[in-house]
């Protein structure tokens, strides 16, 4: 497996270029923004690792434009700001994760690898249609769509969704959400969730500021109606 890191620190290429290669990854390095488009649309790497501050296009520009080609590969954001504003900034571009310099060695390899198994576990599930009221989920190719429309949703948006509607009727815990779309290992703020569940209201409902199909139960987490 590959990991493509773009961040002009050499500081953090070294560091993070080490991490990766004792893991037994391959690892490539960059520097520059539209280089890391590029480099990702011909080498197709297993995981991105993205600086936001970096020259060409930054991370959150980068990540914008990899979703908008089709790119689902996992995409980790590094920053040096941990504020929820920009966490969802870079939820809303479509990164997977969210990882706040200076940072533990440990935990960016923890992250890494259980977002590159809960890539692959997805990648080798079977074809599966869900159909609920106007919505119709096509697992197997990732794709969503809404009377009849594509609708565009992050990777990580759609396996919260998958989850969701695959129990649907059902409380799912924010824990629970977590678990299974980040995995067992992961450490991800159930902030983060809320974030991810508002962008994908406003793609499916018809008034995501009163919600008809992803309800919040109080005290419990959401339920996707199918009523």
């Amino acid at each position: 497996m590959k990991i493509l890191l773009a961040d002009d620190e050499p500081s953090i290429q070294t560091l993070v270029s080490q991490i990766i290669e004792d893991a037994g990854y391959g690892f490539h390095g960059i520097m520059d923004g539209r280089e890391a488009v590029d480099a990702t649309l011909r080498e197709n790497p297993d995981l991105i690792i993205l600086d936001v501050m970096m020259p060409g296009l930054d991370g959150f520009r980068v990540c914008n434009v990899l979703r908008d080609q089709g790119v689902l590969t996992p995409i980790i954001i590094l920053s040096a700001k941990g504020d929820i504003v920009d966490k969802s900034i870079g939820f809303a571009a479509g990164a997977d994760d969210y990882l706040v310099k200076p940072f533990s060695t440990d935990e960016l390899l923890m992250r890494v690898q259980a977002h590159l198994r809960r890539h692959t576990r997805f990648d080798r599930a079977q074809s599966t249609h869900i159909r609920v009221r106007n919505l119709e989920i096509d697992i197997s190719k990732h794709k969503l769509m809404k009377s009849g429309t594509e609708v565009s949703v992050t990777p990580k948006e759609f396996l919260i969704l998958v989850h969701l509607a695959q129990h649907r009727g059902e409380i799912v815990t924010r824990e629970q959400l977590i678990k299974e779309v980040w995995g067992d290992e992961f450490v991800c703020e159930t902030s983060s969730v809320a974030v991810f569940i508002r962008k994908l209201r406003e793609k499916i409902e018809a008034d995501p500021s009163h919600p008809d199909l992803i309800k919040t139960v109080r005290n419990a987490g959401y339920i996707f109606s199918e009523d």
